[in-house]
């Protein structure tokens, strides 16, 4: 979509994000386990609570994008079916509008950037540094979600919380949004 875009042609805003420890948030599972989501039964799994705040700003910003939002997950098949059950299990799709066939699933992280071009994705949050590097030069506005260890790239946004993370995608649509500069 925007292969050869020139770093000053305006775009039309698209939203990634990853799922695991960014929408699902499995340090926060009752039983103090953050695994209980992989390796628990079928309640453990689906008793694995939702970051704060997610499902809210996320029906924010998909009324914002105009339905343009996708989720992007590097995950195993096992994981996935999991993953979609979780999302239904919590009524996730009704209570954010995302339209259901806006999840994508891929099993190595780099493998996010060709999800990123294929969807022409301007925004994406990810809380891992490696799939940041990944999508370099394919996505405008970068955003490393939760703690970490050592400084974030300069490159990214990094952010603490749904609620900053709402208020920064926000502001970002302010501007018109630009197709990266095509790598070197």
């Amino acid at each position: 979509m925007n292969k050869h875009l020139s770093d000053r042609q305006v775009i039309e805003p698209r939203l990634g994000i990853d799922i695991g420890r960014v929408i699902i948030s499995g340090s926060s599972h009752p039983s103090g386990s953050d695994t209980a989501f992989f390796d628990g039964n079928e309640a453990a799994m689906l008793a694995t609570p939702e970051m704060a705040g997610a499902v809210e700003a996320i029906g924010r910003l998909v009324e914002l994008f105009d339905g343009r939002v996708w989720l992007v997950s590097k995950c195993g098949r096992r994981v996935q079916e999991r993953t979609l059950r979780w999302l239904d299990g919590h009524d996730f799709y009704a209570r954010t509008g995302l339209d259901r066939g806006h999840v994508r699933f891929c099993l190595a992280r780099a493998d996010k950037r060709g999800h990123c071009i294929d969807l022409g994705l301007t925004h994406f949050v990810d809380d891992r540094k490696d799939v940041h590097e990944a999508i370099l030069g394919t996505v405008s506005h970068q955003y490393l979600f939760g703690p970490q260890r050592g400084p974030a790239p300069s490159y990214v946004t990094s952010v603490s919380s749904w609620r900053v993370l709402e208020r920064l995608i926000t502001t970002s649509l302010v501007s018109p949004v630009t197709a990266p500069a095509a790598p070197a």
